[in-house]
């Protein structure tokens, strides 16, 4: 009989847009999947007394861009190392002033507005899997109990609006989507969240606003080089709350997630 091996992590954390490193001392692995490469190699460490590994969502020098990520790739990766549960912080721009640069928002709708991406891991027959809720509630909770042990102030809810990019908004979709009663407007949620679904991972969107979306003030433009600076200035904030998640996870998955394909055959 095999002997079956400990995975070699149980938490992924894929780290956007000025978010490249987040453990210490960390071992390296490159993993090869079905679907090609993923962005960069992944770092493994442990935080906490929990196997952990870390990928930068655009690799380390932000070559790809949000439409060139292999999103495909990349949660296969994660999952072929054991990952049960993917957090995934996000630079977002913010539909909604008072949630102004800076404001870190636990989202818990999302709306796909991309085009042409590669959105799932069934190719044949007819595979349907529940999205209705598309963030995972116990990964959710984890996030808002570490803010209290970090002291952030971290927003409860919103829906996050994905665009194709790799182009901002212009001020009438940016009206557009916050008339609809959307709260965040971003580049890589999707697929990132489906494909996760499909994998029945655990998936929780944590979103740093960096900015107040072009049509929600009139005086103002959105610029990357603005994006990245506040992404900078609270990089190391969101590393915090991120590894305080780690620990706040429950050692059980009691939610939905790993139900996800329950009576259904994904191939």
């Amino acid at each position: 009989m095999t002997e079956q091996r400990p995975p070699a992590a149980e938490i992924g954390i894929i780290g956007g847009s000025g978010f490249y490193e987040l453990l210490e001392d960390a071992q390296q692995l490159t993993v090869g999947t079905p679907y090609g490469e993923p962005s960069d190699a992944i770092s493994l460490g442990t935080v906490g007394g929990r196997r952990v590994a870390f990928l930068p969502r655009h690799g380390a020098d932000h070559r790809f861009p949000p439409h060139r990520i292999n999103y495909r790739a990349n949660l296969w990766a994660l999952r072929s190392l054991g990952v049960a549960r993917v957090l995934a912080p996000c630079a977002v721009g913010s539909l909604r002033r008072e949630l102004g640069p800076g404001s870190v928002v636990v989202p818990d709708q999302l709306v796909d507005r991309t085009n042409g991406r590669v959105g799932t891991y069934c190719d044949d027959g007819a595979v349907h899997v529940s999205f209705a809720d598309p963030y995972c509630a116990s990964g959710r909770s984890a996030v808002l109990k570490a803010a209290v042990v970090t002291g952030d102030d971290v927003h409860d809810g919103g829906t996050m609006v994905v665009v194709e990019g790799p182009r901002f908004s212009t001020r009438a979709e940016s009206q557009w989507f916050a008339s609809a009663g959307w709260s965040l407007v971003n580049m890589t949620g999707q697929p990132e969240a489906a494909l996760a679904r499909e994998l029945a991972l655990c998936y929780t969107s944590v979103a740093l606003v960096t900015d107040i979306d072009a049509g929600i003030d009139a005086e103002e433009s959105v610029e990357q080089t603005e994006v990245m600076r506040v992404f900078a200035k609270n990089a190391e904030r969101l590393r915090r709350l991120m590894l305080e998640t780690v620990r706040q996870l429950p050692e059980d998955r009691g939610c939905m997630c790993p139900r996800a394909l329950d009576g259904i055959d994904p191939r």
